[in-house]
């Protein structure tokens, strides 16, 4: 997941406050007010510097009392685009708002990223505000914010994308009402933390996940923490274990679900600690337990006790 989550405005910035470009502003009228501070553009509004182009249909660009220029805000739906080589990115939003003092590009309303490959996209990313801090290189989106990259698929309250200075993505957070959908699998939890380098997610904070295999059937598993390792196709989950798979209901301290060697679909459930399994009327509760789908069987180690539920004990009639 290279070069991921840029947003474009960045060479706008670092063409102003480090490399000697020209910035071209081009619109029907241009006035400034002293009394305001500011140059106000009106019709048609393109800015233009190296391979980045904003238009609008207005704009203002506020100035300091020593004449810095301090930050350009472009209004009613601007639309930015930037084009290197075969990479294309966008970015559409209600208003863009770029500080030359601070370094930090701010997309508000109907706020969306998209990064292009050719002529398929990347990434695309929607949210109500994305802010990009240009010297941490830190995306914040916030308000009902979607990604889509490849086959993932997330939604949160908020975002948090970390890149290094190249664009290559080093982490990704998502807080609040947060869920992330792969393929037939489905998580979802208070925190999600991505590393796109080992491929490896966890999530905190009343975590489910349900994994779906090619007959239909589910595995839903409920705890207060889990990790996932997309390279092993394992999950591990701690803290109020619950997992439900066809009549099979368990429960634990930990539990750790590994795939099939020759089919890579979750197979083997492996509960640690004082743990209980519950089929149809009969309840086993052991140190530790194997569960296996397919075939469907389960074995018990370390002072199993097992309870039948609802025996018939009356005496039959002769």
């Amino acid at each position: 997941m290279k070069k991921f989550l840029i947003i474009i405005l960045l060479l706008m910035l670092a063409g102003v406050g480090v490399i000697a470009s020209d910035m071209v502003i081009e619109s029907k009228t241009q006035t400034f007010s002293d009394t305001e501070r500011k140059i106000k553009l009106d019709g048609n509004v393109k800015v233009k510097i190296d391979n980045l182009t904003v238009e609008s249909d207005t704009a203002d660009v506020s100035i300091r009392r020593n004449n810095k220029l301090d930050t350009a805000t472009f209004y009613n739906k601007p639309y930015a685009l930037e084009i290197n080589g075969n990479k294309k990115r966008e970015v559409k939003a209600n208003i863009l708002q770029v500080s030359l003092i601070n370094k930090i590009v701010r997309a508000e309303g109907e706020a969306q990223s998209v990064i292009t490959e050719g002529v398929t996209p990347i990434v695309v990313i929607n949210a109500d505000v994305q802010e990009y801090d240009t010297n941490s290189n830190v995306m914040v989106a916030t308000g009902a914010v979607t990604m889509k990259y490849k086959d993932i698929d997330t939604y949160s309250d908020k975002a948090v994308i970390v890149t290094d200075g190249s664009g290559a993505l080093k982490k990704i957070d998502l807080f609040g009402n947060a869920r992330v959908k792969q393929e037939q699998n489905e998580s979802e939890g208070h925190h999600f933390v991505y590393n796109p380098i080992t491929e490896e997610m966890s999530v905190e904070g009343n975590t489910k996940t349900i994994a779906i295999s090619d007959e239909g059937k589910k595995l839903t598993i409920h705890s207060d923490y889990q990790h996932y390792s997309k390279l092993q196709n394992s999950y591990v989950g701690s803290g109020h274990v619950k997992i439900w798979y066809d009549d099979y209901y368990a429960q634990g301290p930990k539990v750790s679900v590994f795939p099939d060697k020759k089919t890579n679909k979750p197979n083997e459930v492996y509960f640690i600690g004082r743990s209980k399994i519950i089929q149809q009327e009969k309840d086993i509760i052991a140190d530790k337990i194997k569960m296996t789908m397919s075939p469907k069987d389960f074995k018990a180690e370390g002072n199993v006790k097992t309870i039948i539920h609802n025996i018939d004990t009356k005496e039959n009639d002769l």
